[in-house]
């Protein structure tokens, strides 16, 4: 049997279990298709939060680059609500701007990021991008 010191020792030097995230947990944006209507340029977004916990808010300030490679314009997508390890569409249509007229997506960071014990900073530390368009998505 040991003795008290021993187990306190043994105690204190094991590490407490931090609410930061998981080494494979992510929040996964996938640029899904993006379509012209109207005069509008409609992107949808396939996301998904693979930590354990829910995100109540996430807002990413976002670029829009046109065919050039020149800033179009710069503005904020709300996804709302993240629950964990759930699949998410949104949808963002950009008022007169064509599909075709898009080159590539900056994601510049989370303006938002309610994450709760997971951190403020999680949104943008873990963000995985990818894109099945001929935009790209880039963070």
């Amino acid at each position: 049997m040991l003795p008290r010191t021993a187990i306190i020792l043994t105690l204190l030097v094991v590490p407490a279990a931090a609410p930061a995230a998981a080494e494979d947990s992510a929040v996964r944006v996938e640029l899904n298709t993006a379509e012209t209507t109207g005069t509008a340029c409609r992107l949808s977004f396939l996301v998904e939060n693979t930590h354990a916990t829910d995100i109540a808010q996430v807002v990413y300030e976002t670029v829009l680059f046109d065919a050039d490679g020149t800033v179009n314009q710069l503005t904020l997508f709300d996804f709302g609500t993240l629950p964990a390890n759930r699949p998410r569409v949104r949808q963002f249509e950009v008022p007169d701007l064509a599909c075709d007229g898009l080159s590539r997506i900056l994601i510049n960071g989370a303006s938002t990021c309610e994450a709760g014990a997971l951190g403020a900073d999680i949104c943008s530390t873990t963000l995985e991008l990818n894109s099945r368009t001929a935009i790209a998505l880039l963070g």
